[in-house]
């Protein structure tokens, strides 16, 4: 499921990727299991990663750069997951995240959580940013001139 912009009557839409939260047990090879599933099919890649574990399960939250390709292959070998669209906003030459969370407290945005991606087009840093409302937001980082990234960008 590509999210790529397309124009809208009220003017342009940013790119989201897709995130997925996989529940997993808590227990000592799970992570590796589930990287390695992605590691062994040449049809997607793991972009951005993070967990988050308690004592008996953890989330692994996951961007990939075919969320097509990672949902099917999450299914078929049965893991349990729930989907989220975020942005992912490059931070290039004279820009920071705190900038980023400014501008989005401005526009009164809540940033419910973020974390670094692994892989990017261009060499500066990206993040991942869950958003009360991706549109909004993406709207908002371009008009500062921000770049923002679509799956499209993470292969």
């Amino acid at each position: 499921m590509s999210h790529i912009p397309v124009p809208t009557e009220q003017g342009y839409s940013p790119p989201y990727v897709r995130q997925f939260a996989v529940f997993l047990d808590n227990k000592v090879g799970k992570l590796l299991e589930l990287l390695k599933l992605f590691e062994d099919d040449a049809s997607v890649t793991v972009a951005a990663l993070s967990v988050m574990d308690s004592s008996d399960h953890a989330v692994v939250r996951m961007i990939f750069s075919n969320a097509d390709a990672a949902r099917h292959l999450l299914r078929k070998n049965g893991y349990t997951f729930s989907e989220l669209d975020l942005i992912i906003v490059q931070i290039g030459e004279g820009q920071s995240l705190t900038r980023v969370c400014l501008f989005l407290l401005g526009a009164e945005l809540n940033i419910r959580f973020v974390y670094p991606v692994l892989m990017r087009a261009a060499s500066e840093p990206c993040v991942a940013l869950a958003v009360d409302d991706c549109h909004l937001a993406g709207q908002i980082l371009l008009r500062k001139r921000f770049t923002l990234l679509g799956e499209e960008d993470l292969s």
